[in-house]
This record gives structure tokens, sequence and C-alpha cells, in this order.
């Protein structure tokens, strides 16, 4: 009965953890005030090469087992230098977005609570690709690449320009 308990208690606590690591709570407020001093650009192409799939056959089929677990790892820790600045980057967005939703203009509020939807999701692809990252370092077989980050950061980064036509979120566009 107890264990049932546990359980149960856990089922539903990890996911609002989750969610409320995913809004970004634990932001600086000068983070949201001054956007474009904290966001960090992002080289996406960098990033998609880290994480393609064919890149990391063609090394495996090119290199000599041990020096390609070694390229391997430091691709992957690359990676989750990108993921970390990605899921930061977020955070600030998602917290422009929810004030940007406010917003008496139709167009604008909806493009925020689309970049809000975008923002969360990334969020959380990011949480769940960081320790896979880590797995893929420790076995280097593992065929683990986050490409859902990739692609969520480029729809979100489209929206922000969206949005950065409407409302001080403009400036932070300009740093992406």
């Amino acid at each position: 009965m107890t264990l049932s308990i546990i359980l149960a208690v856990l089922a539903l606590g990890v996911p609002i953890f989750l969610i409320w690591l995913a809004k970004g709570h634990v932001l600086p407020l000068q983070a949201v005030k001054q956007p474009a001093e904290h966001i960090r650009p992002v080289d996406l192409e960098a990033f998609r090469n880290l994480i393609d799939p064919q890149e990391e056959e063609y090394l495996r089929a090119n290199l000599p087992p041990a020096d390609f677990r070694k390229i391997q790892r430091a691709r992957l820790r690359a990676a989750v230098q990108y993921i970390s600045c990605v899921k930061d980057n977020a955070a600030i967005l998602l917290r422009i977005a929810e004030t940007a939703r406010r917003s008496p203009d139709a167009a604008t509020a909806e493009t925020a609570a689309r970049l809000v939807d975008s923002a969360v999701r990334l969020r959380m692809y990011a949480f769940l690709a960081i320790p896979r990252l880590y797995l893929g370092m420790i076995l280097p077989g593992l065929r683990i690449m986050p490409v859902r980050v990739a692609d969520s950061y480029e729809q979100m980064t489209r929206q922000v320009l969206r949005l950065g036509l409407q409302s001080p979120a403009s400036r932070a566009s300009a740093s992406l």
C-alpha cells in the first residue's frame, strides 16, 4: 500500500516539477528587462552538425574506435553546451512572451501564445535531451541525437522575429 502511494505521488509530482522547471521561474529580473544582454547567440548550423546522425556515422566509419569515442564525447559535450544555452534563451523568451500575451493587439497576443507554447516545449525537450547526451558520453555506441531541440529552437526563433515586429522582444530577436 505504501509503495503505491509513493508511486502515485511521484507520478503526479514529477510532471508538475518538470513543468515548473520548463516555465523558467528562476530567471533574474534583469534577464527579462534587458533580454538582448542575457540571450546568448546559438550557431544553429554548428549545433545541427554536432547532432547529425550521418556525421556520426561518417566519423564512426573513418576513425579508429578509440579516436571515435574520444571525438564523439567531445561532440556530445559541445551539444550539451548548445542545449543549455538554448534552454536558457527559451526561458527568457518565455517570460517575455507571457507578458506580450496580455497585449490588447490580438495578433501580438496570438503570436506570443504560440511563442509560450514553443518555449515550454523546447525547454522540456532540453531537459530530456541533456541526460540522454550524458548517457551517450558514457556509452558512445548509443544513437542519441536531440534533433527536436534544433527544430524547436528554429521554430521559436521564427516566432520571436514575428513577435519582434510588434513588441519589445525585437531587441532579443536580434541576439538570436
